[in-house]
């Protein structure tokens, strides 16, 4: 359940805060219930909007798929991706920091985020998902406390309800890939981003080998996971309004990060 610390934290980092908070899930829920079934309808979002996939995700979904996908041992660990994400967002140096993690699903990128942000800071979780944000709720109230406060937003991830330069850092991990814009999705996280603020998104790889390319784009177009080229990403990313753009590959994942302009 949020806090009413948190919550009023996370009220003042709206554009716009609603007269009467709905939070009676455990979250601070910004969407009619006919918001998350129309917006998104690929096979992904489906997924992702369903009831059994937040149960299994952190278990299983993520270790099994993004495992494979990292290309198995030769790519990062879980605890490895976190602290990269911890490292490159350098939480360690910004004490206070408040800390968005878009389409945040069952909340173990927020959480994982958390344990690097000292002296009283925030990190605010946002997906559409209310089975997701549901399952991030009773596992972040079920985790041992951290120093910092965490909070849950049921929102559109792409046309993000938070005000301009609201976060010292954002992340977006394992999401991009499903947006249909994730280019004006880039583009919101570069907005709620102070300038000198810091982004790190971990996303899809599409490998620069000719036979795979056509297998990849059969699974892209029906399945709705975007398939992302290296030059793609960080051109995109300066184009959003990010500089020092850096990246690692492993397999068919990327990580980047960047500071905003």
């Amino acid at each position: 359940m949020v806090s009413d610390g948190a919550l009023d934290r996370v009220l003042k980092l709206l554009a716009s805060p609603p007269v009467r908070p709905e939070v009676s899930r455990g979250y601070l829920d910004l969407l009619d219930e006919s918001d998350e079934s129309e917006t998104h309808d690929t096979v992904a979002q489906r997924l992702m909007r369903s009831a059994g996939l937040p149960r299994i995700y952190e278990q299983a979904w993520r270790p099994v798929v993004f495992g494979l996908a990292k290309g198995g041992p030769l790519g990062p660990s879980t605890e490895q991706e976190y602290a990269l994400a911890r490292a490159w967002l350098n939480l360690a140096a910004t004490p206070g920091a408040t800390v968005l993690d878009v389409a945040c699903g069952p909340g173990n990128v927020t959480r994982a985020l958390a344990e690097g942000v000292t002296d009283g800071g925030l990190v605010v979780g946002a997906d559409a998902s209310a089975t997701m944000l549901s399952r991030a709720v009773a596992d972040t109230a079920a985790s041992a406390p951290g120093t910092a406060e965490v909070a849950y937003v049921r929102c559109d991830a792409v046309n993000l309800p938070f005000a301009e330069a609201a976060f010292d850092a954002v992340c977006c991990y394992g999401a991009l890939y499903l947006f249909t814009d994730p280019w004006a999705a880039l583009a919101g996280m570069a907005r709620v981003l102070r300038p000198g603020g810091r982004l790190v998104v971990l996303t899809t790889h599409r490998p620069g080998l000719p036979l795979l390319g056509p297998g990849l784009g059969a699974l892209s177009g029906a399945t709705g996971i975007r398939m992302f080229g290296a030059r793609e990403l960080t051109e995109g990313l300066a184009a959003a309004g990010f500089s020092s753009v850096r990246r690692r590959s492993y397999g068919l994942m990327q990580l980047a990060g960047a500071i905003r302009r």
